[in-house]
Order: C-alpha cells, then structure tokens, then sequence
C-alpha cells in the first residue's frame, strides 16, 4: 500500500473510532461529499455507532491498489477491508482511499454486518 494511503487510512479509522466525523467530512474525497451532506454523513456515523457500538478489534482481510479509468472509482485508488469484531456483533468495514493530485483521500466508507438489520 502506498505510504501517503496507509497514512490517511490510519488517521480516517482513528478518527471514526473516536466519532470525529466532523473532522472526517471535509477531508473525504469530493466524492464523498457530492453523495452525502455533514449532516447526513454523520447520522449514516452515528448509527453504526448505536447499532453496532465501538470497535473491539480490526484483522486486515485484504487491501487492493487498483490503477482504472473507470468507475466505481476511476483513478489510482486502494480499497482495504477488514473483518471486524464491534460491541454489539462482527461486520466487514471497507475503506475505498483515492489518490488526486498527488494526496490520498478518504473516498468510502462502508458496514456490513448482520446487527445492522
């Protein structure tokens, strides 16, 4: 994984782990930000918190760099998935990372679990 993506990948689960999702919105890819307003990124946030709790342990399934023209997402991205344990039940959690203009940015973020049914 490139340097500058598993840097914005360690500073993004931090940040979700300590529900800065304030701090996440404006640092997210554009992309993120033209799918979800604040507001709407930070109650997505908070109810994985209140269905599945905090995160007990994170175990690295896979992280994929990918090099395409196309989408889902076009460009040099990375896409990480981890299995992991939360409070109240396991899910798989994957980070999509998008390198523009030389920087890596948090593009998605998104749960999977049984508990969030």
């Amino acid at each position: 994984m490139p340097v500058g993506a598993q840097t914005v990948l360690d500073k993004s689960i931090e940040d979700i782990d300590a529900a800065r999702y304030e701090k996440i919105y404006p640092e997210a890819q554009d992309e993120w930000r033209n799918e979800a307003t604040l507001d709407e990124s930070k109650a997505t946030f908070q109810k994985l918190r209140e269905k599945l709790g905090r995160v007990r342990t994170r175990n690295l399934q896979s992280a994929r760099e990918e090099q395409t023209s196309t989408a889902p997402i076009a460009g040099h991205s990375v896409l990480v998935v981890y299995q992991t344990s939360f409070e109240h039940g396991d899910g798989m959690e994957t980070f999509t990372l998008l390198e523009h203009g030389g920087k890596w940015y948090l593009a998605k973020y998104y749960v999977t679990s049984n508990a969030l049914k």
